[in-house]
């Protein structure tokens, strides 16, 4: 399982390299994607597409590779295969088969928000994606605030507006960092309260790229942990 940049193309270990040159057969999410990251190290392999809709059938495909000894790299899109990646159900399957499976760490989207992050706690809730439905997104919203500990959610430009005034509504005072475009030309930090940091996203026009947020603990757990 080998870990891709989130955006930087330079953010790729030298150990992912090797690995991704020794192998006999590279399965990816997409192939696009991964042809242009093997281009610009100039890594020509037999690609195999590894998406949510096929995965069952790429899951078999893989573990007959393995039985006839080929060595196979899986690459996710962006960052280390995650929660909701087909990654989690490819190793599930490949490990059910008696097959060897070990990772390449590496770039990682969570990881990278919380390094520079000046309110983490002792705990962090990683919730990735919430529902897109109003109703059941905020709930699960109350529910995080109500938990003290801080959270990180991945957010989509469309959405992330509407998400910030959720938290605001509940927690006005909360700090919440943003981390958009990250490691890309147009990266952006905001670090504010959850009211200011809605008041600045809702004045602009339109909002692009990939976000993750981090809000923080509630007072109690924050001042405990220091």
């Amino acid at each position: 399982m080998v870990a891709t940049p989130i955006g930087n193309q330079r953010d790729i270990t030298l150990r992912a390299l090797d690995i991704l040159k020794e192998a006999d057969i590279i399965a990816c999410e997409d192939t696009r994607r991964t042809g242009k990251l093997l281009a610009a190290y100039e890594i020509k392999k037999k690609l195999i597409s590894c998406r949510s809709q096929n995965e069952q059938n790429s899951a078999q495909g893989i573990i007959k590779l393995l039985g006839e000894g080929k060595q196979i790299a899986y690459v996710s899109d962006a960052g280390t295969p995650g929660l909701s990646d087909p990654g989690s159900r490819l190793v599930h399957a490949v490990r059910a088969a008696g097959f060897p499976v070990v990772p390449v760490p590496g770039a990682s989207a969570f990881a990278a928000l919380a390094s520079v992050c000046s309110f983490t706690g002792k705990t962090i809730t990683f919730e990735g994606f919430l529902s897109p439905k109003p109703g059941k997104r905020k709930r699960r919203i109350r529910e995080l605030l109500e938990r003290e500990e801080g959270f990180v959610l991945y957010e989509s430009p469309f959405r992330i507006v509407k998400t910030l005034k959720d938290i605001a509504e509940i927690h006005p005072g909360r700090r919440v960092l943003i981390g958009r475009e990250m490691t890309k030309l147009h990266e952006e930090f905001a670090e504010d309260t959850a009211q200011e940091i809605y008041t600045k996203f809702s004045e602009r026009t339109s909002v692009k790229g990939e976000i993750i947020l981090f809000v923080s603990p509630s007072e109690k757990e924050y001042h405990d942990h220091h």
